[in-house]
């Protein structure tokens, strides 16, 4: 069964389509956007060894010519390097402004191939067939495309609306466990920053989830898709709603950068920490209670997921570092750091009234306990 949610922007409008088999039926379901029975597709080499075939198989079996493009894995790919392959690339396939360009392959892929195709010929669309847990609840919806600076996580980018979204969950079996945990981390975000109730369930259905449940994992990603779609809907540039995605954000990015964004520390497991330091200041900040910050770190330990800096290895800058890196976040207005807080489980918000010093604190005693 495919469950559909809706991303009704105005003269945008598109769908998520999530349910297992999607990617054996892709021909079909991206047969009526064609102007030509010819598309382009970009994947990384992990990826396109398992998911590939099968995907050029059913766009064949409907008569669609593909070619195909395989970056090298990783998180080091989302830089202008193999951005600018990719673009360059595209327009050696003849790519046209009405044909459409197939991203195949968790975020990085999914970012960058995005906005390749905000860029080439001032825009063509693409749909994105999102390959990891944290891609299809979050990456591969609404529209932000990106790659990485030097100075920091996503800073050059555009807002580019997918055409489709194809969020085959029967592929989740073939991550990783760490992979998929790293990506259950945009999950249980989604109940902290606005859900409580989801929270709830994820208390007593990610463990089945994780596990390899096809319906629990359905749930857990369609409700995902929901919340993020609704707050797209509100604030599609990020200039207030929106930012209430990045909980946890402030903090993971200055985590990433630290560890060159390399694969000690995973996205998703940088926003785990990231939500159980937001909560843990929001309490300090009087804001919750402190059985809320215990509750959250309590799921993610059940989880078997990362929730605090001692669970990084290896070496970490000291805390004013690590507070200068927040600083370089896209979220930064007017030289001030946005935070997003919460006043409890399931009711986030965003503020710049955060003092820096009580961050630093948190910082030196997260590390001091390492």
């Amino acid at each position: 069964m495919t469950e559909i949610v809706e991303v009704p922007l105005e003269g945008r409008e598109y769908q998520v389509r999530i349910g297992a088999g999607l990617l054996a039926r892709a021909g079909v379901e991206i047969a009526p956007f064609l102007h030509r029975p010819r598309v382009a597709i970009v994947s990384d080499e992990n990826v396109a060894a398992l998911h590939l075939g099968a995907l050029q198989s059913a766009l064949s079996a409907e008569g669609i010519e593909s070619t195909a493009l395989t970056l090298p894995a990783g998180e080091s790919t989302k830089q202008w390097p193999e951005f600018t392959r990719t673009v360059e690339w595209l327009l050696e396939q003849k790519v046209e402004r009405r044909d459409i360009v197939i991203a195949l392959g968790g975020g990085v892929i999914g970012d960058l191939v995005g906005f390749a195709a905000a860029v080439l010929r001032r825009g063509v669309r693409f749909v994105q067939i999102p390959t990891s847990l944290l891609a299809q609840v979050d990456s591969s919806v609404g529209g932000k495309t990106g790659i990485n600076a030097p100075q920091g996580k996503n800073l050059i980018g555009a807002f580019h609306q997918p055409t489709l979204v194809l969020a085959d969950i029967g592929v989740l079996g073939t991550l990783k466990k760490r992979d998929f945990l790293a990506g259950y981390g945009e999950v249980v975000k989604y109940g902290l920053l606005g859900d409580a109730t989801f929270f709830d369930w994820l208390e007593d259905n990610a463990t089945a989830a994780a596990e390899g449940d096809l319906a629990a994992r359905a749930y857990a990603v369609k409700r995902s898709v929901e919340m993020k779609a609704e707050i797209v809907l509100r604030d599609e540039t990020e200039q207030g709603d929106r930012a209430l995605l990045n909980l946890g954000h402030t903090f993971c990015h200055a985590f990433e950068a630290a560890t060159g964004y390399s694969d000690r520390l995973l996205h998703g497991e940088g926003v785990a920490i990231g939500c159980a330091m937001a909560f843990e200041l929001s309490s300090r900040l009087g804001l919750c209670s402190q059985e809320d910050p215990s509750r959250v770190r309590a799921h993610l330990k059940d989880m078997g997921m990362k929730a605090d800096l001692s669970d990084i290895e290896g070496d970490l800058p000291d805390a004013q570092t690590l507070l200068d890196l927040m600083g370089q976040d896209k979220k930064v207005v007017d030289g001030q750091l946005r935070f997003i807080l919460a006043r409890g489980i399931g009711e986030a918000f965003v503020t710049s009234d955060v003092p820096q010093d009580k961050v630093l604190t948190l910082l030196q005693e997260q590390l001091a306990a390492r």
